[in-house]
């Protein structure tokens, strides 16, 4: 039982007060649960891979909560050196990546790969998030992304063997949608999904690549129409999915966004969002009782 919290929105206390009820028909046959949470787990940014403390808990998470496949941002970034500027030319190092990858194959993990940020030596613009400097913009030459992305692809199937990475997701960017991580448009997000693709289908016809990856459940059926009408495939869809996504105002705490919600808005969403998919797997590649970092509620059972 909870302390009451004085701080807590009024109308979240009265609710909270209520004894609920519920019925459960259990004349059916029963089904097991499906532990579609065991998925993947998203984890930060992809240099915290790299340390013993990191790994460890990533072992204990794999260990007792089963989780599969792990998500992070920046493998692209200039911080993990896959490719960088060194005498004014172009410097690649998959070094970073092997030691991750190769830590996460030896614990029972496969990477779900978020294909992000934009090497500093691509990118068009100064547009950054986060404290490492993660560059959002897009490429200035898409050829000179293509050729990264074959190359590291390359060097992975090469590495691992295609029968593994054929298991693992590779996901295009991250929430696109968002100015805060792509400063681009929508139309220059597809451009940059279609040279991905095309240079991992080409490695590899029966790699797995898929997107939108955006925030608030938002772009897939444009996504998957520009994928139809250009003739490019889409083995699934991913997109992320917080309560508080369209709730309250910006600055407003969880539970005061909480508070405001309509009942069932998450779900009509994602039954919206499974419809729009067409068939396609759908991975909810990020969620949680908000998208704040900070937010005390991931610290309470």
């Amino acid at each position: 039982m909870h302390r009451e919290d004085p701080h807590r929105p009024a109308a979240l206390r009265a609710h909270l007060a209520v004894n609920p009820s519920f019925r459960s028909d259990l004349s059916g046959t029963p089904r097991p649960l499906a532990h579609v949470w065991e998925h993947t787990v998203g984890s930060g940014y992809a240099p915290l891979a790299l340390r013993a403390d990191w790994q460890g808990q990533m072992r204990r998470a794999h260990a007792e909560l089963g989780f599969q496949h792990v998500r992070f941002h920046g493998i692209l970034s200039d911080d993990m050196g896959t490719l960088i500027t060194h005498a004014d030319e172009p410097l690649y190092s998959f070094f970073n990546t092997d030691q991750i990858f190769d830590a996460l194959l030896e614990m029972g993990v496969r990477p779900f790969v978020e294909l992000s940020f934009m090497p500093w030596r691509l990118a068009s613009g100064d547009g950054m998030v986060f404290r490492y400097k993660a560059n959002i913009t897009p490429p200035r030459d898409y050829a000179d992304w293509a050729k990264l992305i074959r190359m590291l692809v390359g060097h992975w199937v090469e590495r691992y063997g295609a029968a593994e990475v054929r298991r693992w997701p590779f996901e295009v960017w991250n929430e696109p949608n968002l100015k805060a991580f792509w400063t681009g448009t929508q139309a220059d997000y597809f451009e940059l999904y279609r040279h991905t693709v095309r240079e991992i289908k080409d490695i590899d016809p029966d790699l797995m690549v898929g997107g939108p990856s955006s925030a608030q459940n938002d772009w897939i059926p444009e996504f998957l129409e520009f994928c139809e009408r250009e003739n490019l495939p889409a083995d699934y869809v991913s997109t992320h999915h917080y309560p508080t996504d369209a709730f309250g105002q910006p600055g407003d705490d969880t539970l005061t966004q909480l508070a405001k919600s309509e009942r069932g808005v998450l779900r009509e969403r994602a039954v919206r969002a499974r419809k729009d998919s067409n068939g396609r797997p759908l991975y909810y590649t990020e969620w949680n009782s908000s998208s704040n970092p900070r937010d005390s509620l991931h610290d309470e059972p």
